[in-house]
């Protein structure tokens, strides 16, 4: 008969494994007796199915089979080498980077800056942005969190400083212009209201006007502002940050500025509501100050200018960066 295999299941998994009659034989029994003696003291017993205990080595009976039973000198021996087996040996994925088995995502660190976060984990699965083909974390997963628009996507041709530079000015002419289409929109709308309430019955005219009240009257119950300004002071504006050039946390809002104020000044006071970085103290680069545009007028309007003298209750004026000085893009 065949000696058991030192690595059946049985033998794996407790300390005794049942012996053939070939390996008792080999252990010098005589082979016409065809077993074995339990050689636990005061037992003696010959069994012709003895178990052998892998930690002394020795040969006992069913009742003394385990290392309890019989009293084993060197108990645990076995158990400690069959842990040293397990951790000598190659896990599955020796040498491989695994995925995680929830995301199915290998893990990597969040790509914004410093910023230490492994995503593609079951704790952190990251989002993809599809613009700069990254993998951020949920706090840096909006693109104005990862400055999104800084960075040249992955995979993509890298583009010289000048290339950029060109692209982010015809942005901001783009931007530029679609607000002073919108802005000549309004105007034409406004005008054939005009007329067609001139044409009309004299009331329709008071209708109009009335309308217009009831919109500005609704604007100063909802804008925000310094409470200590006096209410005949007051400008009530509608105020927006574009997207395409400014990277706002608040888009738009509500609010309400003195009459005598600069436009600088009130350029100040809405980036700062809207949470827009405002470099124009710091930088002489066109392409990095902001300006402001007037809706209706369809014009940029100067640092320098009155607030009171260019806008009305009512209009809208829009953040834009890059745009340049007014006379270079547009006319006044």
């Amino acid at each position: 008969m065949a000696s058991p295999n030192p690595n059946s299941p049985e033998e794996e998994e407790t300390s005794y494994v049942k012996m053939s009659t070939a390996a008792v034989d080999s252990r010098g029994t005589d082979a016409s007796l065809v077993g074995s003696h339990c050689q636990y003291a005061y037992c003696n017993q010959l069994d012709f199915l003895p178990f052998r205990c892998q930690s002394c080595n020795k040969t006992f009976c069913l009742e003394h089979r385990t290392e309890d039973g019989h009293e084993c000198t060197q108990k645990g021996a076995w158990a400690a080498r069959k842990r040293e087996a397990e951790l000598a040996r190659h896990g599955a994925g020796a040498g491989h980077r695994m995925r995680d088995p929830v995301t199915g995502h290998r893990p990597r660190p969040c790509a914004a800056d410093d910023c230490k976060t492994t995503v593609g984990t079951s704790l952190h699965p990251g989002v993809h942005c599809d613009k700069c083909n990254r993998a951020y974390c949920l706090k840096h997963r909006l693109r104005e969190d990862h400055d999104c628009a800084n960075k040249p996507p992955i995979g993509a041709r890298a583009t010289s400083a000048a290339e950029a530079a060109t692209a982010a000015a015809e942005g901001a002419r783009s931007a530029l212009e679609k607000f002073r289409l919108w802005g000549l929109a309004k105007k034409q709308k406004a005008k054939e209201s005009l007329a067609s309430a001139s044409v009309s019955v004299g009331g329709a005219k008071k209708q109009s006007n009335a309308a217009r009240l009831v919109a500005v009257n609704s604007l100063k119950k909802t804008a925000k502002g310094d409470a200590k300004l006096a209410p005949e002071k007051r400008v009530y504006l509608y105020v927006e940050a574009e997207a395409t050039t400014t990277r706002s946390k608040i888009p738009k809002g509500e609010f309400f500025y003195s009459r005598e104020w600069k436009v600088g000044k009130l350029l100040d006071a809405a980036a700062k509501s809207l949470q827009v970085p405002n470099l124009n103290n710091q930088s002489n680069a066109e392409e990095d100050r902001l300006r402001v545009f007037h809706v209706e007028g369809g014009r940029l309007l100067e640092f320098n200018e009155v607030v009171g003298d260019v806008l009305q209750s009512g209009n809208t004026v829009v953040l834009l960066r890059g745009v340049g000085p007014p006379p270079d893009l547009i006319e006044v």
